[in-house]
């Protein structure tokens, strides 16, 4: 089962939620779905500070 994190409401939903374009994902496992926020803003950090 693929998991989300919905944009939208701001929640971990199954594969049958929301439209793709509205949320994050899929995840292997609710888990990680839940930190998605945090996965994302930590690439993000990790790409500013690339510098190559």
């Amino acid at each position: 089962m693929a998991w989300y994190f919905c944009l939208v409401h701001q929640q971990v939903e199954p594969e049958d939620g929301c439209a793709n374009a509205e949320r994050m994902g899929p995840y292997a496992t609710e888990a990680d779905a839940d930190a998605a926020m945090l996965t994302a803003r930590d690439r993000n950090a990790a790409f500013d500070g690339d510098d190559d």
